[in-house]
């Protein structure tokens, strides 16, 4: 696995940032994935809202972001937990970055206009392994909210 993205990034990426900045970009598009397909129904404003976050997130083209969420897609159905990814995000980003994550996580939830019990679950222990503060969850959850047309 780690090579197909190591071969994407150096076929598709002019210029792309050292491996760990490949390894934090797959981190964070597997968290989004897992908030489009937690609800066992990935609809396809989900798919979009992934694909918006993950193309605004890293400035990515559609082909470049389709390939990350695909391979994001492959990397969660082979986890057995989401420690490997919010570890390595805890890592390398602020806790500002790791809120704005949190934030695009609700966007993918929001996106088909139902939050499931599954969703919550999902966000509040994201949030916990994150270490991001109730507030700070609740404000994400609310600028998500209110970003998301009706």
């Amino acid at each position: 696995m780690l090579s197909t993205l190591r071969d994407f990034f150096e076929r598709n990426i002019a210029d792309a940032p050292a491996q760990d900045g490949h390894a934090i970009q797959l981190a964070t598009a597997a968290l989004l994935v897992e908030a489009m397909r937690i609800d066992a129904e990935a609809t396809d404003a989900e798919r979009d809202a992934v694909l918006e976050a993950v193309r605004g997130k890293f400035g990515l083209s559609g082909a470049e972001a389709e390939t990350l969420i695909a391979l994001a897609e492959e990397e969660m159905r082979q986890a057995t937990d989401y420690y490997q990814f919010t570890s390595l995000i805890n890592q390398r980003f602020t806790q500002a970055q790791k809120e704005r994550v949190l934030e695009l996580m609700w966007r993918v939830a929001y996106a088909d206009s139902v939050i499931d019990a599954h969703e919550q679950h999902l966000m509040r222990k994201i949030a916990a392994l994150l270490h991001v503060p109730d507030s700070a969850y609740i404000a994400a959850k609310l600028r998500a909210r209110d970003a998301t047309p009706e």
